[in-house]
């Protein structure tokens, strides 16, 4: 008697979907078959989409240091019930940020015990490292405890995780390189973003939409051009995080078909929402940095994921108080903090904006979702696929289900999106993570904390960037 069977689902197969039931041993997928087998414990996917568990591959989750903004606990809450069995979280927002085996052993010990999905880390080096030189220890270090790639910020984050100038990104770049993961930028141009923000206070702006245009597609496009050439001298391999523009995708599509091991991912936000709109209804509430853009990004943001130029999509879900970070008495559209929750609507928007609306096909939202992030950060097959011995990591969708987005339902701690009120067609109703249930729509979370597992990245092979290129249907 198997342990698992998931039973009814339609899984994906190209860009068709097929009626299966997914065998389950151990947590792994041990066959998919249309016979009907007695299994320990039978999960009915009563007819929905199940796709390969989905990946957000760019979270903040604030734990250890800023869980006043969020827990690792309520975090997975929230990715759980959108339809994440899998997240990778970035080094700069826990208190000690990660830049070095000890704090990443230290965030480890504190999120283990709260993970209620599995998880991977993103490994940290900054400006500050390569002034005392110790960039290739550390990163070295970091990459043989099995971090996924590196994280450098061209403008300031948190004050424990100073930006790079441009010659400290090269020399981060270099030391990367050697270990043959991905360097990952948050592309704006400091020394513009800095400039039109302290012009446009002069001249007495407070208006929200003001953010973002002192933070210009220019400022990313040079970002990401002075990234490319980085890259292209050094060898390494260059991921443009969080992508807001579509000069943006323009700029990677032609570097990858020169040949450059350049990736991008974009948010689901800078897909669906324009900055003109969104933020003079909702203010700070709507404030990220690289900010929303407008209504041609969108559009081309969604022709980049068709046609490969932007691999897959991620969240940047960061989270802030609301009475002491985003609406504080005395706060302007400057001092409120740049950030908002993503992880809980990712999944839905896609399907919803994407699948059900015919901007993506089928494989090309299993790309998108599960396949792309898996591969480009090391983990793939044993997450995003279903291959036999793959994790049995699923995530069940009803393409019918119409519902509108509330920002009081949502499970992360902050209670703001500027997704609120928007309708979306498609809802995840089932949650599994290694053949358990973590989430049902019926019952909610279903798992115990410390059921989530670290996942570390595997082994690096030479056929790599074979396979980060090849197709969608060699999944089952």
């Amino acid at each position: 008697m198997l342990d698992t069977i998931v039973k009814n689902a339609l899984i994906p197969q190209g860009d068709e979907l097929v009626r299966a039931n997914i065998l389950v041993e151990d947590g792994k997928i041990v066959g998919i078959t249309r016979k009907e087998f007695e299994a320990k414990n039978v999960i009915d996917a009563e007819g929905n989409m199940v796709l390969p568990g989905c990946i957000d591959s760019h979270t903040h989750f604030m734990d250890p240091g800023f869980t006043h903004r969020e827990t690792f606990t309520t975090g997975c809450r929230a990715a759980a019930y959108g339809g994440v069995t899998t997240v990778i979280d970035m080094p700069c927002c826990s208190v000690p940020s990660v830049r070095g085996v000890p704090e990443m052993e230290n965030k480890l010990e504190a999120l283990k015990p709260q993970a209620l999905i599995d998880f991977a880390l993103w490994g940290g080096v900054t400006g500050e490292d390569v002034r005392e030189e110790k960039h290739y220890r550390i990163v070295r270090e970091q990459a043989d405890a099995g971090v996924v790639a590196f994280k450098v910020y061209m403008t300031p984050s948190v004050p424990s995780y100073p930006r790079v100038t441009d010659p400290e990104m090269l020399e981060t770049f270099k030391a990367v390189a050697e270990t043959g993961l991905p360097v990952g930028i948050h592309a704006e141009n400091f020394s513009m973003t800095d400039f039109y923000t302290q012009k446009f206070i002069r001249e007495g702006r407070l208006d929200a939409p003001a953010w973002a245009e002192a933070r210009s597609i220019l400022a990313e496009k040079v970002a990401i051009e002075l990234g490319i050439s980085f890259a292209e001298e050094v060898g390494a391999r260059l991921h443009i995080v969080h992508m807001s523009t579509g000069i943006g995708a323009q700029l990677v599509g032609e570097a990858k078909m020169r040949g450059l091991d350049v990736t991008s991912e974009t948010c689901p936000h800078y897909l669906v929402l324009n900055y003109k709109d969104a933020m003079s209804e909702y203010g700070a509430f709507a404030k990220i940095a690289p900010p929303l853009r407008t209504e041609e990004d969108n559009e081309m943001l969604w022709e980049g994921l068709k046609d490969g130029s932007v691999d897959f999509v991620a969240t940047d879900h960061a989270p802030y108080e609301i009475a002491t970070e985003k609406a504080k008495a005395g706060m302007t559209i400057w001092t409120a903090f740049p950030g908002i929750p993503g992880v809980e609507t990712m999944v839905p928007i896609l399907v919803s904006e994407g699948y059900n609306k015919g901007r993506l096909t089928l494989s090309q939202l299993v790309d998108v979702l599960s396949r792309n992030a898996a591969i480009h950060y090391g983990i793939y097959p044993k997450k995003g696929a279903m291959f036999i011995g793959s994790d049995a990591d699923f995530t069940v969708i009803d393409l019918d289900r119409e519902w509108v987005i509330n920002k009081e339902d949502q499970q992360s701690m902050a209670k703001y999106t500027p997704l609120h009120g928007m309708k979306l067609k498609g809802k995840v109703v089932k949650t599994i993570v290694r053949g358990k249930v973590v989430f049902d729509e019926k019952k909610g979370i279903v798992a115990t904390p410390g059921y989530g597992q670290f996942v570390k990245r595997q082994t690096i092979s030479k056929l790599d960037k074979v396979i980060r290129f090849s197709s969608v249907n060699d999944v089952f």
